[in-house]
């Protein structure tokens, strides 16, 4: 199940107020690729399509393409704000980093 840390619930809770799109959720899409397989992107959305499935997480609805649904099934969306600066952040703890990445912790 795709978490929502109780930081980014908050933040997309205001952002939601704030442009007037509290009927709208938060769709998860593929990308691109890295060494660690497809890199995510968020975005607001106002309604799934029919290739869609939703889902809720501490009140933000969660739209994706059914295509993605295995593969983010361990997904975590958080928000930091610290000294480098501030956004959302998106870590899927189920895939492993590819060989020859120098860039991985």
């Amino acid at each position: 199940m795709i978490e929502i840390t109780d930081a980014a619930a908050s933040e997309l809770k205001q952002l939601l107020e704030e442009q007037n799109k509290t009927d709208h959720g938060l769709r998860i899409f593929a990308a691109g690729l890295g060494c660690r397989g497809v890199q995510y992107g968020l975005s607001l959305e106002k309604s799934p399509g029919k290739e869609d499935d939703v889902l809720e997480s501490k009140g933000i609805k969660i739209i994706f393409s059914k295509e993605l649904q295995e593969d983010i099934e361990e997904l975590k969306i958080d928000f930091i704000d610290n000294d480098y600066g501030k956004g959302f952040v998106i870590n899927n703890p189920g895939i492993e980093c590819g060989s020859g990445c120098g860039s991985c912790g």
